[in-house]
């Protein structure tokens, strides 16, 4: 578990270790734009909407998140990776392979990268070795990182449609990561950039958009300040859970109510980009499965209910910190026009949440992921171990 006044010290002390002397921030924030990307466990992507490109997958296949393009090297190579606050680590070489120059270092050390929360469909990169290199990391124009700590694929793991992730969790997921250094931790990219001066505070933001028939979402990536600099409403913090192993990750106390009653009571559970769908404890799953009146699809794997359902479905109230953050009912349901991509009727109507399978008092009892975050503008603070979250223009889109 990581406490606010420990980990100001911690990362005050790691600025003064590299830099020698206070540092002179040259900018509050740094704003990357960022695509989505709907992804299988098969290799597949989605492609356009067209009934021969139909994929043989239900909904615990898909991945749906958003990447970031940075250059690694000098000149630089430009990498898509994906952007995951469940992992600290930033790594290539998945599709685009790592070319070295002149800035590279090869550790000759290997690395071995798990993610904890393992939501994401397939795990097709869960425990696969890399080999950690330290380069030069282009961020965007004018915003560099020398001697960045990166991971870089061995060859069994290419060949996705992505390169990598940008790992932008909390410090200690990545300890482990070397197994010839078990207690080692590497500073993230966020980290970095502060203690070199880049950005005014070591906080993350992500604001996402959802997808239509005619854009594809995606959104921005705000490292540096918490207010992305366009229309949210105030935000809401609460700090990181003490609830093990949520507490090593972006984790959170929150409790799940529908309509007046209480779906999930106050637990511990996790905040995660690259997970795509709602996750939750089995009991709790099932309340919800009661009160909408769902029926368990076997061939997408997901809720079904139907329109007169849904025209009666009630907000999903996330209670954290003290706010409420309603999930409204087109917010609690699959894109309908993605329907065909996992196996779906074009009528059907599915719902996003799904089961841990697993009861309360696991440590980590809910994931919010990316159709939540899609909702809500987020905040992942290091220096004062807290989460927030704010509505956006988005957040009661009919999209779905």
């Amino acid at each position: 578990m990581m406490f606010p006044a420990a980990s100001l010290w911690t990362l005050l002390a790691l600025s003064i270790s590299i830099t020698g002397s206070p540092v002179e921030v040259r900018n509050s924030r740094i704003i990357l734009p960022m695509t989505s990307k709907l992804h299988f466990s098969n290799g597949t992507n989605l492609v356009q909407r067209d009934d021969a490109q139909r994929i043989d997958v239900t909904s615990d296949d898909v991945d749906w998140f958003s990447c970031v393009t940075i250059g690694v090297g000098v000149p630089p190579t430009f990498y898509r990776l994906t952007v995951s606050t469940g992992s600290a680590i930033t790594w290539i070489g998945a599709d685009r392979l790592y070319r070295p120059t002149g800035t590279a270092f090869n550790s000759r050390r290997p690395m071995r990268i798990t993610y904890p929360s393992s939501f994401f469909a397939g795990m097709i990169y869960n425990n696969i070795m890399r080999i950690l290199f330290a380069d030069t990391v282009e961020i965007t124009d004018g915003y560099t990182i020398d001697g960045m700590d990166i991971g870089v694929a061995t060859p069994e793991t290419r060949g996705a449609s992505y390169d990598g992730m940008l790992g932008i969790g909390p410090r200690t997921l990545s300890r482990g990561s070397i197994p010839t250094q078990p207690e080692r931790t590497l500073a993230t990219v966020t980290e970095r950039l502060w203690m070199q001066g880049s950005i005014a505070w070591p906080l993350v933001g992500l604001f996402f958009r959802p997808s239509t028939q005619v854009y594809n979402g995606g959104g921005r990536l705000v490292f540096g300040e918490e207010h992305p600099g366009f229309d949210i409403g105030n935000i809401g913090y609460t700090f990181r859970t003490n609830t093990m192993p949520a507490a090593s990750q972006w984790g959170i106390d929150q409790r799940i109510v529908y309509g007046n009653t209480e779906v999930l009571q106050l637990t511990a559970g996790v905040v995660d980009s690259a997970t795509t769908f709602i996750w939750i404890a089995s009991d709790a799953y099932d309340r919800y499965k009661t009160l909408t009146r769902a029926n368990y699809d076997p061939r997408t794997g997901m809720l079904s209910i139907t329109p007169r359902q849904y025209r009666a479905l009630w907000p999903l109230q996330f209670h954290i910190g003290g706010q409420i953050y309603n999930l409204s009912p087109n917010g609690q349901i699959w894109p309908r026009w993605l329907n065909y991509q996992i196996l779906g009727t074009d009528e059907g109507i599915y719902l996003i949440i799904k089961s841990l399978n697993r009861p309360t008092g696991s440590g980590i009892d809910f994931c919010l992921g990316y159709v939540f975050l899609q909702r809500f503008y987020s905040v992942f603070d290091a220096i004062s171990s807290r989460v927030g979250f704010a509505t956006t223009p988005y957040t009661d889109a009919t999209t779905n």
